[in-house]
């Protein structure tokens, strides 16, 4: 006879020795800015650093993690709304062990969650018992409903900039919209597609000085992703860049951004509000003596 009891308890054990998960939303307000690029490339540099990775394909109609990683799940995140598969069941090995959840492609309901989905899809990660380090989820472009739940249940945001006026005035959109309607105050500035080092940092300091005028945020300058042919060359064959050519100016650039991730803080209790992995972070709260909300 199976002691129940038992087996709850030592689940309970088990979900009180997790960490907490570094929670990373990718965004960008703007597609066509090589956002998923950026998500797919800095979740193998952490992996690849020693980390335990998750990456949340998270356009939910448009997905394509899958088609630039050259995968094929027959699962994804459509059969956990269904309520036929779990989130556990659909998790897929990508690069350097990098656990990847599919999305759908070409599925118009998909795009139109709500926002009990969307929070029963954030709650469902506090189910996962696999040991994380990072979650990184790639958002879709825009500002629908899954975007803005994703980007305010991470801890932090990574917002993707490219030099033309629509991505500047995309992102600024993006940052106003979390900020004064759902109280995201600290925001990491990616430039892609530079020519130069300074052409990044240029970019920052545009968005920087816009925000700083009409905004109550701080934005941080994580790094810059330059022009590569190498990149071009790892998408046509479907693999990140820091694994088919780590040599290249790209690859550097993403391992450079990654190292600087695993040094920002990590969390260690709830904020109060809907998060990934909330029990673990309730737990390890609680565990250090804190008070679980």
């Amino acid at each position: 006879m199976v002691d129940i009891g038992a087996d709850q308890a030592q689940t309970l054990r088990a979900m009180r020795q997790l960490r907490p998960v570094q929670v990373l939303a990718v965004t960008s307000g703007k597609g066509g800015v090589g956002k998923t690029n950026v998500s797919i490339n800095l979740a193998t540099a952490l992996a690849r650093g020693g980390q335990q990775v998750m990456l949340m394909d998270a356009d939910m109609a448009m997905a394509n993690v899958d088609v630039l990683l050259g995968i094929h799940p027959k699962l994804n995140l459509s059969h956990v709304i269904d309520g036929t598969h779990t989130l556990e069941d659909i998790i897929i090995d990508g690069p350097a062990g990098v656990h990847v959840v599919p999305a759908s492609s070409g599925v118009r309901r998909m795009a139109e969650l709500g926002p009990r989905e969307n929070a029963g899809l954030i709650h469902a990660f506090s189910e996962l018992t696999l040991p994380l380090d990072t979650l990184i989820i790639d958002t879709a472009a825009g500002l629908g409903e899954s975007v803005i739940s994703f980007a305010r249940a991470a801890r932090e945001v990574l917002v993707v900039v490219c030099d033309e006026p629509a991505s500047l005035t995309d992102a600024y959109a993006m940052i106003k919209v979390l900020s004064r309607e759902h109280g995201v105050q600290r925001f990491h500035v990616i430039a892609s597609m530079t020519h130069t080092p300074s052409e990044g940092r240029l970019l920052y300091q545009k968005l920087a000085a816009v925000c700083d005028r009409f905004l109550d945020v701080t934005l941080n300058f994580l790094g810059a992703v330059p022009f590569d042919e190498y990149l071009r060359k790892a998408v046509q064959r479907q693999q990140p860049v820091v694994e088919a050519y780590n040599a290249s100016r790209a690859s550097q650039s993403f391992m450079q951004m990654a190292e600087r991730i695993t040094r920002w803080p990590r969390p260690t209790g709830p904020d109060g509000h809907l998060e990934f992995f909330i029990e673990r972070l309730v737990n390890f709260s609680a565990g250090r003596g804190g008070v679980a909300a």
